[in-house]
């Protein structure tokens, strides 16, 4: 029962991201989107199913077809490419930041998956995962984003928490996987990374949370740029029209 409705969690978040990339995007620039982001999900889904992720004795092993091509993305798409900063200045800053409060609900079933012996304790709530305060936390920084220069430099500040909560949590995900990265033994080890659908976790969700970081914080050090060569009257604008 849990994993139907994670898949189901997993459907609306995807369904979610399509959306505002319909929303505030060129259109063939979401229709790029969907085709990828079904691609992608699709094939992590497929490489879960057929045992390739839960591999250890492959080299490399298996869920590195997952973990490197997320890894690329993100630093060619979100961090790197002119692309990225256009597509952080179409979406405003409040819903990129309160876009975050899906980890939420991965905290929660991390925290079942616990129950279920599937991951570690160290991985949840009740371990030293404190990423559900980001979740939480995710609403008020989209309020204070709208609050001027003060509130940009508390909400980049926050977004800066929010990828060191993220590099902790990922971080022990990987070592008390089974493999070589295997260097955590805990009460069990977290074979949540190899099962479907649970593959999603490290293969959509937690780098979407770092891509929706980056993308705002790149979002709002060029608002900052605006504010110190000429100071706006009120928050900026921080859409751009769509092409069409």
């Amino acid at each position: 029962m849990t994993s139907v409705v994670f898949l189901a969690f997993v459907v609306s978040v995807a369904g979610t991201v399509l959306l505002l990339a319909q929303h505030y995007l060129p259109p063939r620039v979401s229709v790029r989107s969907l085709g990828v982001l079904t691609a992608w999900l699709l094939y992590v889904g497929l490489i879960s199913l057929l045992g390739i992720v839960a591999n250890v004795s492959i080299r490399p092993p298996g869920i590195a077809f997952i973990l490197l091509p997320v890894t690329l993305f993100v630093v060619l798409g979100a961090i790197r490419s002119n692309s990225g900063l256009r597509y952080a200045l179409a979406i405003p800053i409040p819903l990129l930041l309160v876009a975050q409060s899906y980890r939420i609900g991965v905290e929660l079933f991390l925290h079942q998956l616990h129950y279920e012996h599937i991951v570690p304790q160290l991985l949840t709530y009740d371990g030293s995962n404190v990423d559900v305060f980001v979740g939480l936390s995710a609403p008020f920084a989209a309020w204070a984003s709208t609050k001027g220069k003060t509130g940009l430099r508390l909400t980049m500040l926050w977004n800066i928490v929010g990828l060191l909560s993220l590099a902790n949590v990922i971080t022990r995900f990987l070592l008390t996987t089974p493999g070589p990265l295997l260097f955590i033994h805990t009460e069990v080890l977290n074979r949540a990374a190899g099962i479907f659908p649970y593959t999603y976790i490290p293969g959509f969700l937690a780098p979407l949370a770092v891509t929706l970081h980056i993308l705002a914080i790149r979002a709002i050090r060029s608002v900052l740029q605006r504010y110190s060569q000429s100071p706006p009257s009120r928050y900026p604008e921080t859409t751009v029209a769509r092409s069409p």
